[in-house]
Formats: structure tokens, C-alpha cells, sequence
């Protein structure tokens, strides 16, 4: 029997300190709380995972908060009912996020052990000082000595995650980080952008509302640094596009650079429609044309009785939505615009049963006397320009 494709994404919302920039469900936790939260977890993979029977699992992502904070019984214990309480796939994507400073060989092994293939690294910058401005533990060494570690265990399948436009950055700070991690080739680069999210202290300090207060993030306490400008922004998105591609990466998602054969499938899934659980406070899911949450209370996610459908389902499936045609239509449009092979006409027309021109093709042409989409084929993309200013491009679909 053909069973039909899931991802699962593992939240686990516990970190040594929240960084400025951060509006993640995350926060600081002790080892009470990492072995209560676990038992919960597991709990829920258990009782979840009974209505999944006809799904095989095509990707796992532990992602955060800090998952390396766990200690190693506690991820190995998470990993081992994942595995018993999941069909997976032979070869399943296993990816865990782990900040440097919070990995161990002998937890790196066990990972590897329990079937952990890729790691994710948050670095975000070389720049010393630029991490003590975001808000980071770690140093640029101390980075190096987990990066060594995870190529000593073993790990085949490595990204780092780095960030531009942060506070004091400039063009030649990002030229460096950029040489410096591809010395070390990871099969994988993700470089995202900094945007001020609001709740965090960033807001308060670059969008008018307060000074950040109560951490010294610059050498003798001063106060944070201006933001690049947006020309700025463009000139590091651009040249990091540039280089990375000539360092042999290939540019297959706004984001993201693989060495070839080393695209993250995980993320892929999302940017393509793939349905996916999401296990753990406040974790997102899209199953069947709905999306739904778990709760973000602490409290009521540890203390939910998971053995009873009646109590857990209330926890675990907040804000239920069902997606309307037009609903699935955006989304196809502006999370596989994402991409940079683009979307294709034909797999709209497979999906929907109507012509891609006939609903979009104003938009589509619009955006194409823009610069910034092109045509190639069956397929429709970014043009580079359009890439720098995608959320622009996408709001178009959203009307």
C-alpha cells in the first residue's frame, strides 16, 4: 500500500538565554523542567501517532528554542519513540538545531546513534562583537570547537546558519563571515536576513518604543548599534548569492545554498505542500488541507492528560482551520515562489484542476513588467530583484 508522505517537526522551547532578536516560543528552563517536558512529549508522540497510521514519515526536524540543551537521556528518549511510534522512511531526514556551546561528542555520537543525519548550527556571524549584539553564548571559537566535534562524531551533512543585516554589521564584517564558514565546508548555508520582530527587545531599540535595557551588549556597555539600511541589506543578500554559488553551493530556495545533493528535504516539504505534524508546545501542523497548533501555555501542554482524546485534542488542535481552494492556491503560489526552480503550471493544474493563467495571470504579468518574475518553460520564478524583495512580490498572491 502506498502510504502517503509526513514530516514531523519536534518543538522543543527550552534555551540557555532568549537572544534580542528571537520571537520564537522559547525561553530558559532546569532540569526538572527538561524531564517533565520530555515525559510529555513522548507522551504525545505515542497518542499522536495513532492517527498517522497511513502516513510514512519523510523527514524529522528538532528544532527550538536549544534542543542541544536537553540532556542526552532526555534526546534519547524522544528519538527512540519517534522511531517506534512512526513508519519511517529508510532514508527519513533526521536534522536537530544545536547551538555551539551546547554540544558534547559523547552526545553527538548518540545522536548519530539514534539515527540523527544533519545537523543545523546556529552561528549567524563570525564577528564577535556582532554575536555579543545579538545576544548570543557563543564566540566564533567556541563555534569552531563544536563544528569540530560534529565532523569528529561523524556528521556527513552539516548546515550552518548565519544572519546579515544585524546591528554594527557592514558589507566587509559579512564578506569575512562568509569566507571563514565556507573554509570549513558545510554541505549547507542558510543566510537569512535580520528582521525586528515585534515582543522583542530589538523592537524597543531599533523601532522607536525604548532603549533595550538591563544587558550590556557592547564592548564598555554601550548601547546597540544602527541596523545597516536596506541598500545595504541588498548588497549583502547579492553578494553572498554571488560568492556562495561560486564556492560550488547551489542557490535553490531565497535562503538557502546546498552543495549539490544536499537541499534540506525537510524545508523543501514546506515550500512544496508536503503535509507535516508539528509535536511539542505551541507547534504548528498542516494535515489534510487544515492547519492547527498546539497550545503555547507551558503549563497546560505539561499538565494535559494525553491519554484522554477528549482532553488532549482541545490542547492539540488550536485554531483549526480548514483552507479553502483559494487559500491553497496563495499558498502554493507564495511559499513555492520561494524556491528558485519556482512553481510550475502544470503541478497547478494537477492540484487544482483550474489553469495557473487563468487565475493569476494578471499578477503574473504584472510582476514579469517589474523585472521581477520570468517564464521559463511551464515554470515561473524570481527574477534576482524580485528574490531581494520577495515579501513584496508575494503580497500580490494575497488579494
Amino acid at each position: 500500500m502506498n502510504k502517503r508522505k509526513l514530516e514531523l517537526y519536534v518543538h522543543i522551547p527550552f534555551c540557555v538565554r532568549k537572544c534580542f532578536y528571537c520571537d520564537f516560543l522559547s525561553f530558559s528552563g532546569n532540569f526538572g523542567m527538561y524531564e517533565e517536558y520530555t515525559k510529555q512529549l513522548i507522551e504525545e508522540i505515542e497518542c499522536q501517532s495513532l492517527l498517522f497510521r497511513e502516513y510514512q514519515v519523510s523527514s524529522i526536524f528538532v528544532g527550538g528554542g536549544t534542543p542541544s540543551v536537553l540532556g542526552l537521556s532526555e534526546m534519547k528518549e524522544i528519538l527512540q519513540a519517534l522511531n517506534r511510534c512512526f513508519d519511517l522512511l529508510p532514508d527519513a531526514e533526521i536534522t536537530v538545531e544545536a547551538n555551539p556551546g551546547t554540544l558534547s561528542l559523547e552526545g553527538l555520537l548518540l545522536w548519530r546513534e539514534m539515527g540523527v543525519n544533519r545537523l543545523s548550527i546556529g552561528l549567524q556571524t563570525a564577528d564577535n562583537r556582532e554575536l555579543r549584539c545579538l545576544g548570543r553564548i557563543h564566540t566564533w571559537e567556541q563555534f569552531l570547537g563544536s563544528y569540530q566535534s560534529v565532523r569528529t562524531a561523524g556528521f556527513k551533512n552539516v548546515n550552518v546558519d548565519l544572519m546579515f543585516g544585524v546591528p554594527g554589521q557592514t558589507l566587509e564584517s559579512w564578506k569575512n563571515t562568509l569566507k571563514q564558514v565556507v573554509r570549513l565546508k558545510p554541505e549547507h548555508i542558510s543566510a537569512y536576513g535580520l528582521i525586528v520582530e515585534e515582543d522583542t527587545p530589538y523592537y524597543g531599540r531599533y523601532c522607536g518604543e525604548s532603549e533595550l535595557e538591563g544587558e550590556k551588549v557592547w564592548e564598555g556597555g554601550l548601547a546597540l548599534p544602527d541596523l545597516p539600511d536596506e541598500d545595504m541589506e541588498r548588497a549583502m543578500y547579492s553578494h553572498a548569492e554571488i560568492f556562495l554559488q561560486k564556492q560550488g553551493y547551489e542557490h535553490y530556495e531565497i535562503s538557502n545554498y546546498g552543495k549539490p545533493g544536499f537541499a534540506c528535504k525537510h524545508n523543501i516539504g514546506y515550500w512544496t505542500g508536503t503535509e507535516y505534524l508539528g509535536l511539542g508546545l505551541g507547534a504548528s501542523s498542516y494535515v489534510k488541507g487544515c492547519r492547527f497548533h498546539n497550545t503555547r501555555n507551558y503549563q497546560e501542554y505539561v499538565s494535559t492528560n494525553m491519554k484522554q482524546p477528549e482532553k488532549w485534542k482541545q490542547v492539540l488542535r488550536q485554531d483549526f482551520q480548514e483552507l479553502s481552494v483559494k487559500e491553497r492556491m496563495e499558498e502554493f503560489m507564495f511559499l513555492g515562489l520561494r524556491l528558485v526552480r519556482g512553481v510550475s503550471a502544470v503541478d497547478f493544474a494537477g492540484n487544482f484542476g483550474q489553469n495557473i493563467r487563468r487565475v493569476y495571470g494578471g499578477v503574473l504579468d504584472t510582476l514579469a513588467e517589474k523585472g521581477l518574475m520570468e517564464q521559463e518553460g511551464d515554470r515561473y520564478f524570481l527574477t534576482p530583484r524580485g528574490a531581494e524583495i520577495s515579501n513584496y512580490v508575494m503580497s500580490y498572491f494575497l488579494f
